[in-house]
């Protein structure tokens, strides 16, 4: 996939009128006229009767190519049983990262719940972290007109992605405009790299789960963390990763990799989309998610997993090798692949089982950048270094931590001394007469109520259940720590109460 620019397209806009809405630039143009088999289906009125469409419960519509494949559907007891394992987990992300990562990933494997798949890959990629560095960033860049040479490239490419989406299907509709914005954004915020043509379907499917200023953080994180310098004019990381993949394929199998050697067929002519993309225009869409799903937690290792496995059950046995003949033969085979070794479960399960680990892939990209400098020079793209999923980039970029306020688990009425003061409680007159009658009755001798208990009982009632506070005038502890340890217990419990509700405000679940 070729890096775009603007030397070839039509008239760029003018600063004045950069943006003063897609909907026009869109729908008038030298190429309005002619449609194509990949152009929008409508105007925004005549979406309006979109309900007369079928729609897959994806958002496609039905009998479009994004909604075939078959559909592994999960009962609807268990989704509800994991939904509240990924609740649990998003209110509680910093200590599940810390403690149990073997088990976010495994519940990666299995997949997302879909009412909570764009939280949680907002949390997975660090995209939630970088908002939180950086207020109001977004709507900076939103707000600035943009590089002409760019906004030209961006339009003309909005209605190619997903047109048969929902969300995709208007020409200026939301979907576009959000589009539009995020990769307006992304080339101002990064001017060294700007526009990548790969990168419109990455956006477009990260649209689909999140409002587009979560989106933007979101695919910063995937170009810098994930697949960094794979948009750079020069695709110098994609050829890379091209050997590696193809030096990988020698040991997961040797007959596909030996007929691709015969054939002298460049890894790029059928990985490059694969790997740019992220398989979100190969694969089904219920495999494309699972599959990204697995990709924002354990990072590249799964793009390379899923290239292997495609090429392997594409070409890995001889009968499928001489049905292949030519490289025209094979890059066909590579292009329109058997339904069957992109249905999901197959497919995720064959990328879990595969043996490669993100150890092979570093070494692979050693070796083959050795062989890069010695055969072309050094790298001119000077990327950051790809970390490999949320582990490393939550290492890397930890989240800032609230500072944690002191606050009594104890709500006491204005008349009352605060525990652990030198004034002692005193019950009120009614409450002594009605303990002196009580002692009589039983022939026990008066005693004062304990200090502790006076304060349980005037903290009854309290939205809070009561608990028993040491007090200095109470019996000697026996702990060695000090007597204010039970209110900054509480007062961390009560934090984290407020941070989950804060949490429980997230509209995209």
């Amino acid at each position: 996939m070729a890096k775009s620019n603007g030397e070839n397209g039509p008239r760029a806009p003018a600063a004045g009128e950069s943006l003063s809405g897609t909907r026009e630039s869109l729908t008038q143009g030298p190429d309005a006229a002619t449609t194509d088999e990949l152009s929008s289906l409508g105007s925004d009125s005549e979406a309006n009767g979109f309900a007369e469409r079928r729609i897959d419960k994806f958002g496609f519509i039905v009998g479009s190519q994004g909604a075939e494949g078959a559909l592994e559907e999960v009962p609807l007891e268990v989704l509800r049983q994991r939904e509240s394992k990924w609740l649990d987990m998003l209110n509680n992300w910093d200590k599940w990262m810390a403690k149990k990562h073997k088990k976010i990933r495994l519940r990666c494997q299995k997949g997302i719940p879909p009412s909570l798949r764009g939280r949680a890959w907002q949390y997975l990629s660090g995209g939630k972290v970088k908002l939180q560095q950086n207020p109001g960033k977004f709507d900076e860049l939103d707000m600035c007109p943009g590089d002409p040479k760019w906004l030209d490239v961006i339009e003309r490419d909005l209605h190619r992605q997903f047109p048969f989406h929902e969300m995709f299907v208007s020409r200026g509709g939301h979907g576009q405009q959000d589009l539009f914005r995020v990769l307006k954004a992304y080339t101002l915020y990064r001017p060294e790299e700007g526009y990548c043509q790969a990168q419109a379907p990455i956006a477009a499917v990260l649209l689909m789960h999140m409002p587009a200023e979560q989106a933007f953080w979101c695919l910063v994180q995937i170009c810098e963390k994930y697949l960094p310098g794979y948009y750079s004019e020069k695709l110098e990381a994609i050829q890379l990763d091209g050997e590696i993949l193809f030096s990988l394929l020698q040991k997961v199998s040797p007959v596909a990799h030996k007929h691709l050697s015969r054939q002298k067929i460049d890894p790029l002519l059928y990985m490059t989309e694969w790997f740019m993309c992220a398989f979100s225009r190969t694969l089904p869409w219920s495999s494309v998610l699972r599959v990204w799903d697995m990709f924002f937690c354990e990072g590249v290792k799964i793009i390379f997993r899923v290239g292997l496995v495609l090429l392997k059950h594409a070409l890995g046995s001889p009968e499928k090798v001489k049905a292949c003949q030519g490289q025209y033969e094979t890059i066909e085979r590579l292009r329109s692949l058997s339904p069957k070794i992109m249905q999901e479960a197959f497919l995720v399960q064959e990328v879990v089982e595969l043996p490669v680990t993100e150890r092979q892939i570093e070494r692979e990209h050693l070796i083959q950048l050795r062989r890069w400098q010695e055969t072309r020079g050094e790298l001119q793209c000077r990327s950051p270094p790809r970390l490999h999923g949320a582990k490393a980039i939550l290492d890397a970029e930890p989240g800032p931590r609230p500072t944690l306020q002191p606050s009594p688990s104890i709500r006491l009425p204005p008349d009352a001394p605060f525990p652990g003061s030198k004034a002692k409680s005193k019950p009120s007159k009614q409450a002594q007469k009605e303990q002196q009658k009580q002692t009589k009755a039983r022939g026990q001798p008066e005693e004062p109520p304990a200090p502790d208990q006076a304060m349980v009982e005037a903290a009854a009632g309290d939205a809070y259940p009561p608990q028993h506070v040491p007090l200095k005038d109470s019996a000697p502890q026996t702990s060695s720590a000090p007597q204010d340890s039970a209110p900054q217990v509480s007062a961390h419990h009560r934090s984290q109460e407020s941070l989950t509700s804060q949490e429980s405000e997230d509209t995209y679940l």
